[in-house]
């Protein structure tokens, strides 16, 4: 992706998405712009109307950790979208790098011990592209629907999500889950700039669906930590799962997830429910 025309994307959306009553700035007749004007932004980030026209323009290379907060502040950023805007400050600070396809990471046995260890928990591994790479057995039992379109790992939960027709099946609040996913694939895309696979992922995504072109052109970022998802299970029906988000630190850019519910509760059955039929399945492939 170009940095540039990111940048640009990213800081205009952001400031048209904030009202000048959000920002505690009085506001007086019509207004012809969406948001905030420039010169309002640069005033309450403590800035040149010209130099943060040219940040907005693009060109965020040399410009200091305390301007990009101020710009933060001045834009009501949260968290994640303040730690893209640094992402995209460091990707335009450095020279272009060469495109490398990155070899497939090696799952350490200890890893793959820890997640089959974990037998009333759905849990897999995946990489910051959201490629699924290895699971246990209730967590490939929960994501059956994807394993079965394409048995060998890994499987892109991305793919699934937006080019798969059983996804808005699999997941009853699909436009929440897909839009999250949308901006989930940016904060990874802002980290890993030079990465061919995660570009071309984005690509084809961008060419197949149109609900992907339309939320990334929203410019929205998210970072996967915790939180509630359901699903409608083809063999199981309704679970509402809380899940967690667990980086290792160890082994870059892979992720530990994992789905729970509580005991005696309707998705807690459930879970139960799933682990019987993982081995029901187990049992007709291995007789």
């Amino acid at each position: 992706m170009d940095n540039r025309s990111e940048v640009r994307a990213f800081l205009s959306s952001r400031r048209a998405k904030l009202s000048p009553e959000q920002a505690g700035i009085p506001a007086y007749g019509s207004r012809r712009v969406a948001g905030l004007r420039r010169g309002e932004v640069a005033a309450l980030a403590g800035v040149s109307v010209e130099y943060y026209t040219r940040l907005e323009r693009g060109n965020l290379a040399g410009a200091s950790d305390s301007v990009l907060d101020a710009i933060a502040r001045a834009l009501r950023l949260d968290d994640t979208e303040s730690a893209h805007l640094h992402h995209l400050a460091r990707a335009a600070g450095r020279p272009p790098a060469r495109l490398r396809r990155e070899k497939a990471p090696e799952i350490r046995p200890a890893i793959r011990h820890m997640l089959d260890s974990m037998t009333g928990v759905p849990a897999f591994l995946r990489n910051h592209r959201f490629d699924v790479l290895a699971g246990n057995s209730l967590g490939l039992a929960l994501y059956a629907p994807m394993v079965a379109a394409s048995p060998e790992l890994p499987v892109n939960s991305m793919r699934f999500t937006f080019l798969d027709p059983h996804a808005q099946a699999f997941y009853p609040e699909w436009p929440q889950v897909a839009r999250s996913a949308v901006a989930a694939l940016r904060t990874a895309a802002a980290r890993h700039p030079d990465d061919p696979q995660l570009m071309n992922l984005i690509g084809e995504l961008s060419m197949r669906s149109e609900p992907f072109r339309s939320w990334w052109a929203a410019q929205d970022v998210y970072v996967h930590r915790h939180g509630r998802k359901r699903f409608r299970h083809p063999a199981i029906g309704e679970l509402d799962l809380a899940f967690e988000v667990l980086e290792l630190s160890g082994d870059d850019n892979l992720t530990v997830l994992t789905y729970s519910a509580e005991a005696g509760t309707p998705s807690g059955d459930g879970l139960e429910l799933l682990a019987s039929w993982a081995a029901t399945q187990r049992s007709a492939v291995s007789g």
